[in-house]
């Protein structure tokens, strides 16, 4: 029998989830765990790899409140406010090291997405270390301005590898958490609501909803009253978007709702529902995925359908040896807390991010600051994971 298209984007949203549940490294049976069982597991140590730029990545988090819209899942709490990370370009030896999650955050995180036994406690998880300084004192410029999106049950702090890493390239990053979405987000009020939408799969509407979120985050910042006090330091004409899973998939369509995202990045996002080409103007758009689902052709048939539906530079590279969770922090801190990598994933999480940053900080070069990217002409010696689709 037929799937009508209302239970394939269902079973699309299931999948996708289980996906990244899958990603998420499992303790091995047998001997280790038994011996996991007989003694207590070592204090968790996490650090991120240090970011490649030239310059110290800053960081201040904002609390903003959208009161002209209520919140789309939990009407109740009234008009929709989001936690959103800011990391700018700083200079060296300023500020005090930033802390990965608030504790909220992480014991959110620790019960919902990290596997029973990991022996990696909340208050360990938010002080993973992360070449962010908080306080840390800017340096002189505009730079353009990139708005990051967490894939879907993910909190904002596991796209921090990649947006201290944009700050060092001489990025300003807006790294949002979208209230209501994942394992938990802190609140102004110092609340951390946990996931509403989680046990029933994400929405047909939820792309839309973050769309909204993100142009009301790039209101606040870029508009006549900004809301952060450093906003001097963006370029309110290079602005771009990139996200993870369904914060890939939103990048577009926000860029659609939004004339002033040039830009964007889905990485191993599925599209859903489509978006009209006739709206994206021949603006640039990266794809980044996985080669077991994100070749032409491939299981994700979203990706090339998108693809051919417009105009405009978009590179369209895929990935081998990695998983849906490559693109983020979370194998490499998984590989810290001595968890076995995903089955099928042959790509070490450190060169996962390695990966991740070179090609998404060489497309924003290339699209946002008019910097030639030899990186993207075509196949490259030094990365042989990374394909080059041309459908």
């Amino acid at each position: 029998m037929a799937m009508n298209p209302k239970a394939m984007n269902r079973s699309r949203r299931i999948a996708a989830v289980a996906a990244l549940v899958l990603a998420l490294p499992v303790p091995v049976a047998g001997a280790a765990t038994a011996a996991t069982r007989a003694s207590t597991p070592a204090a968790f140590h996490g650090e991120l790899p240090r970011p490649t730029g030239r310059y110290a990545a800053g960081e201040e988090v904002l609390h903003l409140t959208d009161r002209s819209r209520t919140d789309p899942w939990v009407p109740a709490a009234g008009p929709r406010e989001l936690a959103v990370t800011m990391f700018y370009p700083a200079r060296h030896d300023t500020g005090a090291p930033a802390p990965y999650m608030t504790l909220g955050e992480a014991q959110g995180f620790v019960a919902t997405r990290v596997p029973a036994g990991a022996g990696i406690r909340p208050q360990d998880l938010a002080a993973t270390g992360t070449h962010a300084y908080t306080g840390a004192k800017a340096v002189n410029g505009k730079f353009p301005l990139v708005v990051l999106s967490p894939g879907f049950e993910n909190p904002r702090a596991t796209l921090t590898g990649l947006a201290t890493d944009l700050a060092g390239r001489g990025y300003v990053v807006a790294l949002v958490g979208h209230t209501h979405e994942d394992s938990g987000e802190t609140l102004a009020d110092g609340s951390t609501p946990g996931c509403a939408l989680c046990e029933g799969g994400a929405p047909d509407t939820l792309p839309d909803s973050r769309a909204k979120d993100v142009s009301f985050v790039l209101d606040r910042l870029t508009g006549p009253h900004p809301a952060w006090q450093p906003a001097h330091l963006i370029d309110r004409d290079r602005i771009g978007m990139a996200g993870h899973s369904i914060g890939g998939a939103s990048a577009l369509t926000a860029m659609a709702e939004d004339q002033r995202i040039l830009a964007g990045v889905n990485m191993d996002g599925t599209f859903y529902p489509p978006v009209p080409a006739d709206r994206l103007d021949g603006r640039s758009f990266l794809l980044l995925g996985k080669q077991s689902d994100h070749t032409a052709g491939g299981g994700d048939t979203s990706w090339g359908r998108t693809w051919a539906g417009w105009a405009g530079y978009k590179p369209w590279l895929a990935v081998a040896g990695t998983n849906h969770a490559s693109f983020t922090d979370v194998p490499v801190l998984a590989a810290e807390a001595g968890l076995p990598l995903p089955p099928g994933s042959t790509t070490s999480p450190e060169r996962g991010m390695q990966l991740t940053r070179e090609y998404v900080g060489a497309f924003l070069d290339r699209t946002l600051k008019g910097i030639h990217q030899p990186l993207l002409d075509g196949p490259s010696a030094a990365n042989p994971e990374v394909l080059l689709q041309q459908p």
